[in-house]
């Protein structure tokens, strides 16, 4: 006969939306408590946000800067050109969109010369050529400013610190004494100071360094150090994705007959890049939040302009419709970021193989 405390009872099924909701938030006891009273916290916060927003702010304030804080001191009448700029970086995106599931390389790589080819035309678009031209005169990088300014920065910083930290990771892993001393001593210098003593240093001392009839703009000093202290964090980074590679991929590859160049190249530095896409992609996010402090070094970037919008006399005192319409703007560029990157991790099955 058989005991009935040998009967086990079948696994309850959860079925539904509402089987969901009781398996991750109202199972046990301390997780219904906890989802309730997160739930109320937030109706809470989002219900005093939107009574602020929709009665009390002044939103004045933002319509009518508008134009200020996308191009700042940008003129007017060029303000065509960063129009253009965004234009081709909007085709350029929908045609990678559209054709992401495509797998005929040609299209591919005539998309990636594309965005390649994308910068130098974007570059010439705001700098124009001569200041007699009539066409597109020249515009000193020294107007640049606000969102447009915050965006040259975070783009150019990341595009050229990505190479070159690469190489520096590299190095360090080489088995060159010298290249790796000299790697090793740059990826050490610069991630051990602020990003603040880097920016000072590309003002006061780069000049130092070229001959006197070349003289640098204070933006293209700041893209510098910005640079040099981006790499160094993306060279330890990738690093750590190249010690993360198995060694049998290198015993794999050289079994193959491949030299060291096409192994690192061809098998090696994918798998590492693969690796590290979420902390590149956290470095890169932290960047484009830290050159807010090129204010530092008297550049008016977003937040620059930010703070010289609160003081126009018709808008004193509006500091909270102003620094919130900011960080909206953080926001949305930091998850752009954020959601490439987990598309990126999707595609290459990150953490799934």
């Amino acid at each position: 006969m058989t005991d009935p405390s040998d009967l086990q009872m079948p696994p309850r099924i959860e079925v539904g939306v509402l089987g969901w909701l009781r398996k991750n938030l109202f199972s046990p006891w301390y997780n219904a408590f906890l989802t309730v009273a997160s739930l109320a916290f937030v109706i809470f916060v989002l219900r005093a946000i939107f009574r602020w927003a929709f009665r009390s702010a002044r939103w004045e304030v933002v319509t009518t800067n508008l134009k200020v804080f996308m191009i700042g001191r940008y003129p007017s009448a060029e303000a065509w050109r960063v129009v253009a700029s965004l234009a081709l970086v909007l085709v350029l995106a929908g045609l990678t969109w559209a054709f992401r599931k495509i797998k005929d390389r040609p299209i591919k790589r005539w998309l990636v010369l594309a965005w390649i080819v994308s910068f130098p035309v974007i570059g010439i678009l705001l700098r124009g050529f001569g200041e007699d031209n009539p066409f597109m005169p020249r515009v000193s990088a020294e107007v640049w400013s606000g969102l447009l300014l915050t965006l040259v920065l975070a783009i150019v910083g990341i595009g050229a610190s990505f190479p070159i930290g690469v190489l520096m990771a590299l190095g360090r892993r080489g088995r060159l004494p010298v290249i790796k001393i000299l790697c090793t001593i740059y990826i050490e210098t610069i991630r051990g100071v602020p990003l603040i003593s880097v920016l000072f240093m590309s003002q006061l001392m780069l000049p130092l360094f070229l001959p006197p009839q070349i003289r640098l703009a204070t933006v293209m000093r700041a893209l510098v150090g910005i640079t040099l202290f981006s790499s160094a964090y993306t060279a330890e980074n990738v690093r750590g994705g190249l010690a993360a590679v198995p060694r049998g991929q290198y015993e794999a590859a050289q079994a193959m007959g491949l030299n060291k160049a096409l192994m690192m190249i061809l098998i090696i530095l994918p798998q590492a890049l693969r690796n590290v896409i979420p902390a590149i992609v956290g470095q890169f996010t932290a960047l484009f939040k830290d050159t807010t402090l090129v204010v530092i070094v008297g550049l008016l970037d977003l937040l620059g302009i930010a703070k010289a919008v609160t003081g126009q006399r018709q808008f004193i005192g509006l500091h909270q419709e102003v620094y919130f319409f900011v960080a909206v703007l953080f926001f949305i560029c930091c998850y752009l970021m954020s959601y490439g990157s987990r598309r990126l991790e999707k595609a290459l099955g990150v953490g799934e193989r």
